[in-house]
């Protein structure tokens, strides 16, 4: 990003984003957002506010990926990444940004365009700290895919930190750079294999942190070129040419670090950011005190070549002495150069002589890698074990130093094993809170995808299935999604009655519900006819069931034979059963003799039974 210049006044200064973050002033402006210093009403302090473009803030895409990014650097704890406080979208406005800790000071591109090429020492000294950010990014599983001395920060507190980690990533996946085929990141820091197929992995911002300390060295990147595109393909095609091509004297082993770090081939850098700040290090440890002397720029190579050199001092003629003082002259002679001599020798011993070229170990098993060390006449120490996508279980991922990586003669190799591809399980969700699943998907390293829902004998708000299911193995970051439960849904209840039963169960059926039936007599409804329901109104829960009373018809009664029986007993008998009794007595001993209707003639309850009793 550049540092904004008088131009039209800024409609976003004095705005409030969200109700909380107003911003105050523009300080820096890039082709994908502006910077703003701002105030956060809430919390009454300064902080940095970068506002995406109009055209990226519009691709759902790109939203969805850049709170994604900036939840993971906000992850990132390290007192050399600046450190994002908040992520979002405008909603009056769509506007979408990112709330990062605001470093009062100047950019690392600042310090190259007042002061040029840097000492060596100074170089190395404001690389590491980058370096350990980056580290703390790689161990997280975190590519910068952006580093430039503008994202570089320098402190007036001389705190060092590294911006816009995740930024680069989601800009990448949004339909402006689909359309467009944008370059992301300045081209002149671009790994090759960023220029040729879009990849970037750890590897390709060791190189980009190569090309800052090439920079940093010689006051310019490497490549300048009419166009971005024929700097990109210098990055492909060529090359990088060591500093001291451009600068006097810089150290080799410094030399031979950038082109280590700046090789074509990815598998000939460093692995990550740590085994590059390893490197630097070991060759920071052995520089010489010349090496933050003033830098001399050699002319370009399309000039004539001419150095400067130090100055001869004036030749003084010496009046001619006798032989002896000749004699004593020439044995300190020879005595400066034998001294000059074993200088020189442990000058060699200290700078490379007791040195020697780290083996890989790289893919091996733990027991193969100790016994190649052990034969180059190395020691080994395991490390801390790390996830790894291409390298299997149990096989060396990393090494420091890193292959060919200087390594004092004797000294020790550390190795890192793989534990194989990172993957998290999905934990069980069903039952539990929408807000309950998020925590434990966030907790496992998972995200929530889409929620739907649906109505479910459930209570209404948890989780009722997963997509994955529980159990399921998956990258970090990927996403679940979740089905939540709107509760049991209500319908209205039909009223069915006076319909015939097959009418009457279909109606309920296609409502939602399921009947019973209850097969009652009724001297008013006929049969087959629903007499009564329960519920008869209102709603119920779908699925519920609805109780019919359907009709038998009216209740029909055999009547018995009372003949030859007392007539106290036959009217007791006939009345028991619901029958009425007309009696008609002729006197003598009180038998029935005769019965209308007679028996085993069906009637209804309430039919009167006439006897004749004499």
């Amino acid at each position: 990003m550049e540092r904004p210049t008088e131009t039209a006044p800024d409609l976003l200064v004095g705005r409030l984003l969200d109700g909380r973050y107003r911003l105050d002033s523009p300080i820096a402006r890039g082709g994908m957002a502006t910077v703003y210093t701002a105030t956060d009403t809430r919390l009454d302090r300064t902080v940095a506010v970068k506002v995406m473009r109009p055209a990226l803030a519009e691709d759902p895409d790109f939203v969805a990926r850049f709170a994604r990014e900036a939840r993971a650097a906000a992850r990132l704890h390290s007192p050399e990444v600046v450190a994002v406080h908040d992520q979002g979208t405008d909603a009056e406005t769509g506007t979408a940004y990112l709330v990062m800790e605001y470093v009062e000071g100047r950019t690392l591109r600042d310090v190259i365009r007042d002061r040029g090429a840097l000492p060596p020492a100074r170089a190395l000294t404001l690389l590491e700290p980058v370096l350990r950010a980056l580290a703390a990014a790689h161990d997280a599983g975190i590519v910068h895919r952006d580093v430039k001395p503008e994202n570089v920060l320098l402190g007036d507190d001389g705190r060092i930190k590294v911006a816009d980690f995740g930024l680069a990533r989601a800009v990448e996946t949004s339909n402006l750079t689909a359309t467009t085929g944008l370059l992301i990141g300045t081209v002149a820091y671009l790994a090759p294999e960023q220029v040729e197929h879009g990849t970037a992995d750890t590897r390709t911002d060791v190189y980009a942190a190569g090309i800052l300390l090439w920079e940093m060295l010689t006051g310019t990147p490497p490549y300048d070129a009419d166009s971005p595109l024929s700097v990109a393909y210098r990055h492909v095609h060529d090359d990088v040419p060591p500093p001291s091509q451009v600068v006097a004297g810089i150290p080799p082993a410094v030399d031979a670090l950038v082109l280590r770090a700046t090789r074509r081939d990815p598998a000939a850098r460093p692995v990550d950011a740590g085994a590059f700040l390893a490197e630097l290090e070991a060759v920071r440890a052995d520089l010489p005190a010349t090496a933050d002397t003033t830098v001399v720029r050699r002319q370009p190579a399309h000039h004539t070549q001419v150095l400067e050199r130090p100055a001869r001092l004036p030749v003084v003629a010496a009046p001619a002495g006798p032989p002896r003082r000749r004699r004593t002259g020439l044995i300190a002679a020879v005595v400066v150069a034998l001294l000059a001599v074993l200088a020189l020798a442990g000058g060699w011993y200290l700078g490379t002589g007791r040195y020697t070229s780290a083996p890989s170990v790289l893919t091996l098993t733990e027991k193969a890698a100790r016994a190649k060390l052990t034969t180059a006449g190395l020691k080994w120490k395991p490390g801390a074990q790390v996830f790894d996508e291409q390298i299997p279980l149990g096989a060396v991922a990393r090494q420091d130093p890193v292959p060919n990586g200087r390594v004092r003669k004797g000294g020790t190799v550390t190795y890192v094993l793989s534990k194989g591809p990172d993957r998290r399980a999905v934990p069980k969700l069903i039952g539990s809170t929408q807000e309950i699943a998020t925590q434990a998907l966030t907790s496992v390293g998972l995200a929530v995808g889409t929620v739907t829902s649906e109505y479910n004998q459930a209570q209404a708000g948890t989780v009722i299935r997963t997509s994955p299911a529980s159990g399921q193995k998956l990258r970090p970051g990927a996403t679940v999604t979740l089905v939540v439960s709107k509760g049991v849904e209500m319908l209205p209840i039909p009223d069915v009655r006076t319909k015939q039963q097959g009418d009457a169960v279909g109606i309920l059926r296609n409502a939602g519900f399921a009947a019973t039936i209850e097969m009652v007599f009724s001297d008013t409804v006929p049969s087959g006819v629903v007499i009564d329901q329960s519920p008869n109104s209102g709603q119920a829960a779908r699925g519920s069931t609805v109780a019919l009373r359907v009709s038998k018809g009216p209740e029909l009664i055999a009547v018995p034979d009372v003949t030859q029986q007392p007539q106290d007993a036959a009217v007791a008998q006939l009345e028991s059963l619901g029958l009425k009794t007309r009696v008609i007595s002729i006197p003598g001993p009180g038998i029935v003799r005769q019965q209308s209707p007679g028996a085993g003639t069906k009637v209804r309850k309430g039919t009167t039974v006439t006897l004749y009793v004499f």
